[in-house]
């Protein structure tokens, strides 16, 4: 799958709201939903942007199609810099209100989505996700999956295209291969390197992370060039195997420990070391990794935010994307999380 990028639209002021409203609309009606669907959609979308609003003086609210293990999805994550809730679970329940009003927003919101959770923190914010998926044969109940991987790319605000892309592929001995990449630069020559390491990364079977950057290295030299790193999870033997060339940071979570690595110096696709080896974790001692583009402050963490881990995984990346995105170049944030 190539994770498309989410788009950013800002709800600082209610005059907003209605263009917000409508380029929603639009993604949701090309990404083929229905028109039951599209009003349920609309409401969504006009309770989140609303609560944004009143509740925290303005915020944003991305918005994504994804390709998921559920079909077709519309992602929608809320995000501010308010006073928080101190209790998110009594703020869903229909007649609770701050504002004097009917109180409805959050539990409408919650039964319309097929994913809903909320982060929130005193004197840090909210964070809100919300996925519905396109009906097929009506509402199911899928079954989850031993890994998960979900990605979070938005562009450079006043970009149209990103230079920061993510695919990851089923290879054949039911190992799953992950490539991050980051164009240099931004805008569509960024975008280009990328689109075509992505070609060339899901035509190219290997079951070393080093010989796929090295293959990468070869396909896209008539490009800009690159950072990446690629990661390969085996759940079979229990092991993550990856390596990375440039700054694409990169941190292995697991109950008791984490640990981060550093890539090798280099530009896929220009100059790369000649010495690279594969590195090796297991499964049983981490079970997620992040991996962030240098659209996000280096010093990036997920520490501070104890409970953070529980949460959805695109919940877990706007996390990290809202507190430390330097919003001055593309952005990107990929969390996979295999079971052991």
């Amino acid at each position: 799958m190539v994770s498309t990028p989410h788009i950013s639209f800002s709800a600082s002021d209610r005059s907003y709201l209605a263009i917000l409203k409508k380029e929603i609309h639009k993604m949701a009606q090309q990404g083929g939903f229905e028109a039951k669907q599209l009003a349920e959609i609309d409401l969504i979308v006009s309770e989140m942007g609303s609560n944004l609003v009143k509740h925290a003086s303005g915020g944003e609210i991305l918005a994504g199609i994804q390709q998921t293990d559920e079909g077709v999805t519309l992602e929608l994550i809320g995000l501010d810099s308010g006073p928080g809730m101190t209790d998110p679970e009594k703020m869903m329940l229909d007649g609770a209100s701050t504002t004097q009003t009917l109180g409805h927003g959050l539990g409408s919101i919650r039964r319309l989505s097929h994913t809903f959770e909320i982060y929130s923190r005193k004197d840090w914010g909210t964070i809100l996700l919300s996925r519905v998926h396109k009906k097929t044969d009506g509402r199911k109940a899928h079954s989850i999956p031993s890994t998960r991987i979900n990605a979070l790319v938005v562009a450079k605000p006043g970009e149209t295209l990103s230079g920061d892309g993510c695919c990851y592929i089923n290879a054949k001995d039911d190992t799953i291969h992950l490539l991050v990449a980051d164009g240099l630069g931004h805008g569509a020559e960024a975008h280009r390197a990328v689109k075509e390491a992505v070609t060339a990364f899901r035509a190219f079977d290997s079951k070393s992370p080093v010989d796929i950057l090295r293959h990468l290295h070869q396909s896209i030299k008539k490009t800009r060039g690159m950072v990446a790193t690629v990661v390969i999870i085996d759940p079979k033997n229990k092991r993550w195997r990856f390596c990375g060339i440039g700054n694409i940071g990169m941190r292995f979570n697991g109950l008791q420990q984490s640990k981060s690595y550093l890539s090798y110096n280099g530009i896929v696709g220009h100059n790369i070391p000649n010495t690279l080896n594969d590195q090796e974790l297991s499964l049983n001692d981490y079970q997620q990794v992040m991996l962030c583009s240098d659209g996000i402050r280096s010093r990036w963490e997920h520490a501070k935010h104890p409970t953070i881990h529980k949460y959805d995984l695109s919940l877990q990346a706007a996390a990290i994307y809202k507190e430390f995105g330097r919003r001055t170049d593309d952005m990107s944030v990929i969390i996979g999380r295999a079971l052991p």
